[in-house]
């Protein structure tokens, strides 16, 4: 027992509040945050430590690490800069970002139940539903665009709240702080998953939330090429809860994609606004458009919630969804399947433009029933804006939609 907490003092001395960094600008933080020269060498560069294993002096005495799946200093320094994006004081990457959210839903037992949102990604809609509902827990799918409904369902078995927002794919937004008051009130954990804003665009934790979830694949590694999850927050006890969770099941990331995140995210704040940019203008182009049957996108003044929008987020982000006039679900796939530029593929948040056809992909686990209650209907496709020039991507929409 002496030597887990001593392991653990040594990590915690590690944290990224104890980092000067962590109280600049997010640009700023998200170079620096949690990196420092190399001290062997004087890297500017956080090394990537190829190791399983770490040399002890004696048994129990050592450098703070032991064995990577425990933790590792190239993921250890990813995992201090990810806590200071979303203004926490700890951060825990995983291998996915399925891998993050079933550590958090391990933190329940048998009886428990959660409330969340009735618009999700199909994968969390499918762990919750295909593998924790066997366990015991019970899951209330809600509109959430009015807060005020989880009053109807908390009762003496929820422990728990989760959120996205926007929400995957039909761009829902959900009151953050309103939903705090409520967790808060209640005494249940709230989590929200921040992926589709990424920290440059809201920071739930500054508004209520007690973990942010995140899958890194999308907008903060940026460049589709890792697949990661994490987690940030502040509470110590809740961290080391969630930490031997992340030891003893081992969905921990490796240096390697730990050090591509770590590079990818020094351009965040950067790539960010691209989308953003992009977003808009290519949100503008389809709202009126004659084969665009009903188009979402946070940032239009007639959005649902969109003052909420405004006043949680500090942009609209380059995540957009329509619905095609009329298209009979052959029509749908031939018409995902003419892009030039934007490429149909599954995920989001990548520097180049993809489109998505949840039905089929990224939701296909969900109910037909369940998914058109939501919106998401066989003719609604899903753009994820990148970062290309805007003059290419608005020819490739005409061409495609012509």
């Amino acid at each position: 027992m002496r030597r887990s907490r001593e392991r653990f003092n040594a990590l915690r001395s590690r944290t990224s509040h104890s980092n000067h960094f962590t109280n600049m600008k997010f640009g700023t933080k998200a170079i620096h945050a949690g990196q420092e020269p190399d001290p062997t060498t004087g890297a500017i560069m956080t090394p990537i430590y190829q190791t399983s294993t770490y040399w002890q002096k004696s048994p129990g005495d050592n450098k703070g690490y032991e064995y990577s799946r425990g933790t590792n200093p190239t993921r250890k320094a990813l995992e201090d800069c990810l806590a200071a994006l979303e203004n926490a004081k700890y951060g825990l990457a995983f291998s996915s970002g399925m891998g993050a959210t079933d550590a958090v839903m391990k933190l329940l037992a048998p009886g428990d139940e959660v409330i969340t949102g009735n618009d999700l990604y199909g994968g969390s809609y499918r762990i919750f539903t295909k593998i924790y509902a066997n366990y015991g827990i019970k899951f209330h799918f809600l509109d959430l665009s009015n807060p005020d409904i989880i009053n109807e369902y908390v009762n003496d078995k929820t422990k728990m709240i989760w959120i996205e927002t926007p929400t995957n794919p039909t761009m829902q937004i959900v009151d953050i702080a309103a939903v705090g008051k409520i967790s808060k009130a209640n005494n249940l954990l709230f989590v929200v998953d921040n992926t589709f804003a990424s920290p440059y665009l809201q920071n739930p934790i500054d508004m209520g939330a007690d973990v942010v979830m995140h899958s890194v694949t999308k907008y903060i590694g940026g460049h589709s090429d890792v697949v990661m999850g994490a987690l940030m927050l502040n509470d110590e006890e809740l961290y080391k809860k969630l930490w031997f969770i992340y030891n003893a099941c081992g969905a921990t990331p490796g240096p390697m994609d730990s050090f591509l995140v770590l590079r990818g995210i020094k351009t965040l704040h950067l790539r960010m606004k691209a989308h953003c940019e992009n977003g808009r203008a290519v949100a503008a182009f389809l709202k009126d458009h004659p084969r665009v049957e009903k188009i979402y996108w946070p940032g239009f003044p007639d959005s649902k919630n969109h003052e909420v929008a405004k006043k949680q987020m500090r942009d609209f982000g380059g995540m957009i969804s329509i619905v095609l006039k009329d298209a009979s679900l052959e029509d749908t796939y031939r018409i995902a399947g003419s892009f030039k530029v934007f490429a149909l593929a599954e995920s989001l948040g990548g520097v180049e433009s993809l489109i998505n056809h949840p039905v089929s992909m990224t939701h296909g686990s969900i109910p037909k029933a369940e998914r058109d209650k939501a919106g998401v209907v066989d003719n609604l496709l899903r753009l994820s804006v990148g970062v290309e020039d805007i003059e290419d991507l608005l020819e490739d929409l005409k061409q495609a939609l012509a």
